[in-house]
């Protein structure tokens, strides 16, 4: 295994910074909603092996840097 490929990260978000862009929800919507103020929502804080790409993608292009992404491996 290589780089964060067995990593199961948590998902956190600071709703104090969210701008309301949605980019977060339009790339992770099985991670990442918005209220109905438009503010983030994290749906699921440990995305499955499925979402967490697009998880980290939304991370990286959130234009306020509300979402964070911790990644934690497994000891196991």
């Amino acid at each position: 295994m290589s780089g964060t490929e067995g990593a199961a990260p948590r998902v956190t978000a600071d709703r104090t910074v969210c701008v309301g862009a949605g980019v977060c929800a339009l790339t992770a919507p099985g991670t990442f909603d918005q209220d109905e103020d438009g503010i983030v929502t994290v749906l699921e804080p440990r995305p499955g092996a499925g979402a967490r790409s697009a998880a980290r993608e939304a991370a990286a292009l959130c234009p306020s840097r509300a979402l964070r992404i911790a990644e934690v491996f497994n000891s196991a």
